[in-house]
């Protein structure tokens, strides 16, 4: 699986972008709400990557931080919920204002967004309950500046085939203290939380 990928933004579309890591090209899809965030073509640039494994293709999904990353995975874990449903929320409404609409229960709101009914509206409301509560507020300007050795571990502990839940559980407990540790500290007290627990 593929965690996070820093290159050069080769091409951008509505579709997505193209990010040229050492030569090769990753298409990556990514939220219009993501894409309105991104350098220009021509210089370096940092997702935050879901990928997405099908019987026929895989397919990375990109993201500005790890926040983004889990909305958009707690919305493909609810029923009826694909990922380009998902994609499509995270475009109508950033990540903020989708889960304040969320913790809101505001139905109309989310029935705004295209590909939306009022009856999906009511089962992401239903299904996500409790889990936005965090995004009701907007980050304050002075936010922690993003941990990539944070996305490294996503992205190896997921490898090694722990459950994506229990995964950003354990990173989002690990995100306070993370600043002063090196990577392998990370891991090493990751796999002694996850083998204890």
């Amino acid at each position: 699986m593929i965690g996070r990928l820093h290159g050069t933004l080769v091409e951008k579309g509505a579709e997505g972008v193209v990010i040229d890591v050492g030569g090769v090209g990753y298409e990556v899809a990514c939220p219009l709400t993501v894409l309105d965030r991104l350098p220009r073509t021509g210089q370096a640039c940092t997702l935050v990557i879901h990928t997405h494994v099908r019987e026929d293709a895989l397919v990375l999904y990109g993201f500005v931080d790890a926040d983004e990353r889990l909305l958009y995975r707690q919305l493909i874990a609810v029923s009826g919920v694909g990922p380009k449903l998902a994609l499509a929320c995270l475009s109508g409404m950033d990540a903020v204002a989708l889960g304040n609409a969320l913790a809101d229960k505001d139905v109309k709101k989310l029935s705004g967004v295209p590909g939306i009914g009022k009856r999906t509206a009511e089962r992401l409301i239903l299904e996500m309950e409790g889990k936005v509560q965090a995004r009701r507020t907007p980050r304050p300007e002075s936010a922690p500046t993003r941990n990539p050795d944070l996305d490294d571990l996503d992205s190896a502990l997921r490898n090694l085939g722990y459950k994506a839940r229990d995964v950003d559980l354990l990173v989002e407990g690990l995100r306070p203290q993370a600043a002063g540790m090196s990577f392998e500290t990370l891991l090493r007290e990751a796999l002694r939380r996850l083998n204890n627990g």
